[in-house]
């Protein structure tokens, strides 16, 4: 089962590896959501939306929905 950026918790890290272009903002692909980037869970709002993240050293903050579609890798 693959993991998305939804199932990180609060300063865990871990490695983008895909995700489909058409269900991704542009704005986040030009903050730095590309595969092989480091994403890093900050902060999360009540029940969890939206998701405050660091990627790459930009931080920005991101709808559940679209979380869910970016499949990472978690780093121990």
């Amino acid at each position: 089962m693959s993991k998305t950026i939804a199932d990180l918790k609060r300063g865990q890290r871990g490695i983008i590896k895909e995700f489909s272009a058409e269900v991704i903002p542009l704005k986040l692909l030009e903050m730095g959501c590309l595969p092989g980037n480091e994403v890093e869970l900050v902060q999360m709002a009540p029940f969890r939306d939206p998701l405050y993240l660091n990627i790459n050293g930009s931080h920005l903050a991101i709808r559940k929905e679209t979380a869910l579609n970016i499949q990472i890798e978690i780093l121990p």
